[in-house]
């Protein structure tokens, strides 16, 4: 029984806790370093998708359910948030509160009808529910623009104060990012958290010891899917515009190797992941020759750090190994 419900790592020690709280304490001085606009946006960016990410991994990391469709709760939530803006206020709290209740929703709804499943079957079913609510936003031309996406979203608003700003409007998100840590920390800390890493490991012998697997696995479903929404109406405010692509399967595909990159079964993983890959398609993006070939790229570092790192970036810097081979692929890119 001990066995079965320890945790996925240990619990950080003193020197671990002090590196994390620099590690935030230099992210809320970013936008204070006089660097340039396109710096704070990618950030903002790189913090939106690490919320997803780490939403993600509730799901891969701790429960064992490899999704393929978290983009359909991502992009759901992206949508509410942006027609509340447009029809009826973008403050803050509300398109959050929108946004929230709509993923959630959607994710009670799907969870329910996919819990059950396992393996390939959950993946591929996953992928299907994610491919309706593409279908909709697609087709409900009246209510989400169609193919011409939902356009002209304002930035929100707090209490009035306008977040326009990029620096405060990164302060907002990064507040949000803080928020879905914690909440994911104390989660997988509690004995629903160790349950569900049980589940993970043999959901036989959990249900032989009287746990009612499924509504473990619908309700960690159902919070994942709500903490997507909420990256969603971030994202919304972020780029003004939100399109029947955020809720596409490559975008489901993209997050899953976040989640993998970073390294599934963690929380700052998935986060770590998640700049990697936005980082690097912005770098790759940039150089001649290789901005239509990213993806291409992006495999290859991806199958570095997955095969040599055993466990994704988190396990590299216990492997020089890996660093070495990681290090050597990086300067080929570049051609250094």
């Amino acid at each position: 029984m001990t066995a079965v419900l320890a945790p996925t790592a240990r619990r950080p020690g003193g020197a671990r806790r002090w590196l994390v709280g620099a590690g935030w304490l230099a992210l809320a001085l970013l936008p204070f370093l006089g660097l340039p606009p396109f710096v704070i946006s990618s950030a903002t960016q790189v913090l939106i998708y690490a919320m997803v990410a780490m939403s993600l991994d509730l799901l891969l990391g701790y429960t064992g359910l490899t999704s393929l469709g978290h983009a359909g709760f991502f992009g759901a939530g992206a949508y509410a948030a942006g027609l509340c803006a447009l029809r009826f206020s973008a403050e803050l709290p509300l398109t959050m509160l929108a946004a929230l209740a709509v993923a959630l929703a959607c994710g009670l709804l799907v969870g329910a009808l996919t819990v059950r499943a396992q393996g390939m079957q959950f993946l591929m079913l996953t992928l299907a529910f994610s491919q309706m609510l593409f279908a909709i936003a697609f087709k409900w031309t009246w209510l989400t623009g169609g193919a011409n996406g939902l356009a002209g979203i304002p930035r929100p608003s707090l209490l009035g104060l306008s977040l326009a700003d990029a620096r405060a409007y990164y302060l907002a998100t990064l507040a949000a990012c803080a928020l879905t840590a914690l909440v994911l920390r104390t989660v997988v800390r509690s004995p629903f958290g160790q349950a569900l890493v049980g589940i993970r490991e043999n959901e036989a012998r959990m249900q032989a010891l009287g746990y009612p697997t499924w509504r473990y696995k619908w309700a960690a479903f159902g919070l994942a899917a709500a903490l997507a929404g909420l990256a969603g109406a971030f994202l919304a405010g972020f780029n003004g515009f939100v399109a029947p692509s955020d809720l596409d399967w490559t975008t489901s595909g993209l997050l899953l190797i976040m989640a993998v990159l970073g390294g599934a079964g963690t929380l700052v993983g998935p986060a770590l992941g998640a700049a990697i890959v936005l980082l690097l398609q912005t770098w790759l993006g940039s150089l001649p020759g290789l901005g239509e070939r990213w993806p291409m790229v992006m495999g290859l570092v991806f199958m570095a750090f997955v095969i040599a790192g055993r466990g994704g970036a988190g396990g590299v810097p216990r492997r020089p190994v890996a660093w070495g081979a990681v290090l050597g692929l990086a300067r080929r890119l570049s051609g250094r």
